[in-house]
């Protein structure tokens, strides 16, 4: 078809033109960053009830160790006790740090309650590894936790009782779960309180916004 030159409107005739094609939404999975904000929001709460996380993680603890000495009779060495002091430790600091918060210098202690109970944690998860050691023989222990010492007063209403006292001897593990006695339990515990301290303690301000 030939183009007529004395046509006024065939100047503005020519080929149509091309629309651009709109894609279609994808389709799929939320993208991973969607998880963000809810992991964001439960990371704010942990931190900002950390003290009183770390008062019933301590209390938990003791209360799983007196369990073992009352109904397994398996009674605590010396280094056991001193674990237990820790946790004693642990739980007043963080009552104190929860009595705190209820001050006019509120925002200022959080972060130190914080790292003291990290430190805390941390020496306790040094002590049980250093007992877990002794049990494996390692290392010596003290020699006041040979387990050849009289019995304590506790002991002897026991036996009174009938009950059969097995000797609280450091370098022997009284019970054992997946290959860990409850040393190397209580080592694993404490230092993941430790870092949980340590992350509470470092993002308070963050978490406070």
């Amino acid at each position: 078809m030939t183009r007529d030159i004395n046509d006024p409107l065939a100047e503005n005739v020519g080929p149509a033109p091309i629309e651009t094609p709109v894609a279609a939404p994808a389709r799929g999975p939320a993208p991973a960053d969607a998880a963000t904000p809810v992991t964001a929001s439960i990371t704010h709460r942990v931190v900002a009830s950390w003290p009183l996380i770390a008062l019933l993680a301590s209390a938990a603890m003791l209360a799983t160790a007196h369990a073992f000495e009352t109904f397994g009779k398996l009674y605590p060495c010396t280094l056991c006790l001193k674990q237990r002091e820790v946790y004693w430790v642990a739980g007043t600091v963080a009552l104190v740090a929860l009595m705190a918060r209820r001050t006019p210098w509120a925002a200022r202690l959080r972060k130190p309650f914080d790292l003291l109970l990290a430190a805390i944690f941390l020496y306790g998860a040094g002590l049980a590894a250093y007992h877990a050691g002794v049990e494996w023989k390692w290392w010596p222990g003290p020699t006041t936790c040979s387990g050849g010492g009289g019995a304590a007063s506790s002991d002897l209403v026991a036996m009174l009782k009938g009950d059969k006292i097995k000797p609280p001897a450091c370098d022997k593990a009284a019970w054992i779960f997946l290959g860990i006695s409850m040393a190397g339990w209580n080592a694993l515990v404490s230092l993941g309180l430790a870092a949980a301290s340590l992350m509470a303690g470092l993002r308070k301000g963050e978490a406070a916004r």
